[in-house]
C-alpha cells in the first residue's frame, strides 16, 4: 500500500459508500473509517419499518459482509468520535485523544433526530440509531398504548410498526394531514385513511404540550387541554444536520456543509457526503440538502471517485421510498406545487402517480403502490422530453412509451 491516507468520518451508508468505491477503484492508500457508534455502518431505513418488528435483525441491516473491512484493509475506529478537524495541518483529533493525518478527508457525519423540549426520559424515544431502534422494539413488545408526536415518515412507519403488532397507536400531528409538506394534502389524507383503517387514531391539527409521568405510564396534555394516556411515547418531529465539526473547521456551512457537485468542501482535501451536506446540483443549478439513504449511497460513491483521481459530478435524480403496511410509496426528482399535480391512476384505490409537469416536462413525481412509474421517470427525468397532462392521465398508453429512449445529456 501506498503511504497516502484517507480518513471518513461517519458511522453511515455514506462512510461505507465511500469506502467501498475507493477499493473498486483500486485506492491503493490506507483507509481509516471512524464512528462514534460501536458498530460497523448500516443501513438506518428498516430501523422505523421491519426493525421494530422483528423481521430484521441488526447483522441484516449491514451493507457489507462479514470480513469485508478486513479483507479490503479498511481500518475501523468504532465507538470513536473525531472531535476536531485541523484542516490546514491535515489532521483529525479523536475522542480518545489521538490525533490521525490524512491526505484526504471525508465528512459524513449524518444528521441527528431534533428533540422537542422537556420530552425526555425513560419511555420517551427518539428515532436514529440501532440502539434507539433495539430500546424503541424492546418496550413496544410490553407496551399497550403507543404515542406518536409528529406524522412524518418516521412518525407514520413507527405508527404503522406498532399498530401492525396490535398497539393502540395514537399521532398527534399539527398539520391537517401526515406529510403534507412532503406529499400535498391530496396524498396526506390518502395516508391518513390508510392509518385509521389499521385503527390508528391520526389527531390532525393537534399538538402534544406536556406529559407527566404515572404509575401506569403516562398523561399527555394536548393544546386543547385534553389528556390522553400513553405506555410509551415517539417523538419524530424533524432531524439536524450534524454541521458542527464542519464549521468549527472553519468550513462552509449553509443549512449543511456546504459542497461542490464533485463533493468538495471550502477546504482543500476535505469532502463531505450523505445527509449533512448542502450540494451544487448541476441539473438544478442550485445547491439542494436531501435526506435520502440512497443519494447518501450514491454521494459517498461520487466522493470516493474525486478522491481516487476520478471526479464525477453528481448530478443523478434524488429518490427515496416508504413503506407503510401493505403500501409503499416512493418518489424521485422534485416536485413543485403539490397543489397542481398531474394525477395517473385513482386515489381512492390506492394505486396512482401524481406527477409535477412543467412546459411539457416531468419535474417529478410521488407514487403509492407503483414502483414502475417512478423508475420510468427517474430514467428519463434528465433527458429532454415532452408530455401533456392528457397524456400522463390515459392509462391506456403504458408510461414507458411516452417517453424518448436517448441516454440523458451530462449538464454542463
Amino acid at each position: 500500500m501506498s503511504t497516502r491516507r484517507c480518513v471518513l468520518v461517519g458511522g453511515g451508508v455514506a462512510a461505507a459508500s465511500a469506502a467501498t468505491a475507493l477499493r473498486r477503484r483500486g485506492y491503493d492508500g490506507e483507509v481509516v473509517l471512524v464512528g462514534d457508534e460501536p458498530i460497523a455502518p448500516y443501513e438506518r431505513p428498516p430501523l422505523s419499518k421491519d426493525f421494530l418488528l422483528g423481521g430484521t435483525q441488526l447483522p441484516d441491516l449491514h451493507p457489507q459482509a462479514p470480513g469485508w473491512y478486513e479483507t479490503e484493509q479498511v481500518e475501523l475506529r468504532l465507538g470513536t468520535r473525531v472531535t476536531a478537524v485541523d484542516a490546514g495541518a491535515r489532521s483529525v483529533t479523536l475522542s480518545t485523544g489521538d490525533r490521525l493525518g490524512y491526505d484526504d478527508l471525508v465528512l459524513a457525519t449524518g444528521v441527528r433526530a431534533r428533540r422537542l423540549p422537556g420530552f425526555d426520559g425513560d419511555g420517551v424515544h427518539y428515532l436514529r440509531t440501532a440502539a434507539d431502534a433495539t430500546r424503541l422494539r424492546e418496550e413496544l413488545a410490553a407496551a399497550d398504548r403507543i404515542a406518536v408526536l409528529g406524522a412524518g415518515f418516521v412518525g407514520c412507519e413507527v405508527a404503522a410498526a406498532a399498530a401492525s403488532l396490535g398497539k393502540q397507536v395514537t399521532v398527534f400531528e399539527p398539520a391537517p394531514v401526515p406529510l403534507a409538506r412532503a406529499l400535498g394534502e391530496a396524498i396526506g389524507t390518502v395516508l391518513m385513511d390508510i392509518h385509521r383503517e389499521h385503527r390508528v387514531e391520526i389527531r390532525a391539527g393537534e399538538h402534544v404540550t406536556s406529559f407527566e409521568r404515572g404509575s401506569g405510564g403516562f398523561v399527555l396534555t394536548t393544546g386543547r387541554g385534553e389528556r390522553i394516556e400513553a405506555d410509551v411515547i415517539v417523538v419524530g418531529v424533524g432531524s439536524l444536520p450534524n454541521v458542527e465539526l464542519a464549521e468549527a473547521a472553519g468550513l462552509a456551512v449553509d443549512g449543511g456543509i456546504v459542497v461542490d457537485a464533485y463533493g468538495r468542501t471550502s477546504a482543500p482535501h476535505v469532502y463531505a457526503a450523505g445527509d449533512a451536506v448542502i450540494q451544487h446540483h448541476p441539473r438544478y443549478g442550485e445547491p439542494i440538502r436531501v435526506e435520502h439513504h440512497d443519494t447518501a449511497v450514491r454521494q459517498g460513491a461520487h466522493v470516493a471517485a474525486t478522491v481516487a483521481g476520478e471526479p464525477e459530478p453528481f448530478e443523478e435524480a434524488h429518490w427515496f421510498w416508504s413503506d407503510q403496511y401493505e403500501h409503499s410509496l416512493q418518489s424521485t426528482g422534485r416536485m413543485g406545487a403539490l397543489d397542481t399535480v398531474v394525477l395517473r391512476g385513482s386515489l381512492a384505490e390506492r394505486s396512482f402517480s401524481a406527477f409535477s409537469l412543467v412546459d411539457g416536462r416531468i419535474q417529478g413525481v410521488i407514487s403509492l403502490n407503483r414502483p414502475r412509474d417512478v423508475l420510468e421517470v427517474r430514467r428519463v427525468l434528465f433527458t429532454p422530453h415532452e408530455v401533456t397532462a392528457e397524456q400522463l392521465t390515459d392509462e391506456s398508453v403504458p408510461l414507458k412509451r411516452l417517453f424518448p429512449r436517448a441516454k440523458p445529456v451530462r449538464a454542463r
